[in-house]
């Protein structure tokens, strides 16, 4: 089993993972000394169903909720995007913090939720799908752990409304997870794949144009009743949408494609190739001619083995 990816990596999290019948000792409650403290002080990476709650929250659009409230960050190198919550301007305190608590408490974002928990999604090296299990995370500022009330972390998760966010998030960690566990073996995604995830994962509004759109209908075969379902309700589209990425990504088929559309995706692409062959076929000519007009050739390209203290050379 691979390490764990770990939500909250600035925290200081107890190493032992432990179950959901783990015990903590914690409350969190207006008029305790540390009272805002984490919210004063945030890094809060945010899931799909956490944007698609603040949005209708806040009444706007997804697209200017991202604008606005976040800011993408690489959660690896050339890799998938992740959003975070954009604290307040020049501070580091949550925008939504006021003296009273969070002014978006029934919305909070799952990582709220979760504290003092950190979620870890464990995946075995030949599987895609998360394990879940738990660790618990100490701050020297919070003094929640010093209240004595105990509650096992499965009834924490109920009080605290997080499963319906875990489970509408599940289809999102797996992509991730997907993505981490093939690692080389698929390359780093392309920017309109990037690109692609980015929509399809956080900008719903978008993607709901996106599905609706003519060139969509074109391509995909969905039944005016699947796709009225679909676009109904930004939970299912969601949910569509991570269907969307595992087809287009990773090539796991759920959508069934048009015939004629997708015959002509693949002579696309085919005649893509044959142009790609012949572009690396005339650049190599060009270099063939330059190569003579200079009086080079392979033979004389001075290319040699060196031994390792680089004393002394000799040709292939």
């Amino acid at each position: 089993m691979s390490k764990p990816d770990v939500p909250f990596p600035q925290s200081p999290v107890v190493p032992n993972m432990v179950e959901g019948d783990h015990q903590i000792q914690f409350s969190c409650h207006q008029g305790i000394s540390c009272w805002n403290a984490c919210c004063a002080n945030i890094d809060i990476s945010l899931t799909p169903y956490d944007i698609v709650r603040l949005k209708k929250h806040l009444g706007i659009s997804s697209t200017e909720f991202l604008r606005e409230y976040t800011v993408p960050y690489e959660m690896e190198k050339d890799g998938l995007a992740g959003v975070k919550l954009r604290p307040v301007v020049n501070g580091t305190a949550c925008r939504f913090m006021k003296p009273e608590g969070c002014g978006v408490y029934a919305d909070r974002p799952t990582a709220c939720r979760y504290y003092p928990v950190a979620l870890l999604s464990m995946r075995r090296q030949d599987e895609f799908v998360d394990r879940q299990s738990y660790a618990i995370v100490k701050e020297d500022h919070c003094k929640g752990h010093e209240v004595a009330r105990n509650i096992s972390i499965d009834d924490y998760r109920q009080e605290q409304g997080i499963p319906e966010y875990d489970e509408l998030a599940r289809g999102w960690r797996q992509l991730v997870l997907k993505k981490k566990s093939s690692g080389p073996s698929i390359g780093a995604p392309s920017l309109k794949s990037r690109q692609l995830f980015f929509m399809a994962c956080y900008d719903i509004d978008t993607f709901h144009s996106f599905v609706e759109s003519e060139a969509f209908a074109k391509l995909f075969a969905m039944s005016d009743a699947e796709r009225t379902l679909v676009l109904a309700d930004d939970a299912e589209l969601l949910q569509f949408s991570f269907r969307f990425l595992k087809q287009v990504l990773f090539g796991e088929q759920s959508i069934a494609m048009n015939e004629d559309a997708a015959k002509e995706r693949l002579k696309n692409w085919q005649v893509r190739q044959v142009e790609i062959e012949q572009e690396a076929a005339e650049k190599r000519a060009r270099l063939d001619e330059e190569m003579a007009r200079e009086g080079f050739n392979e033979e004389d390209s001075g290319l040699g083995v060196c031994d390792d203290a680089g004393g002394s050379c000799s040709r292939d």
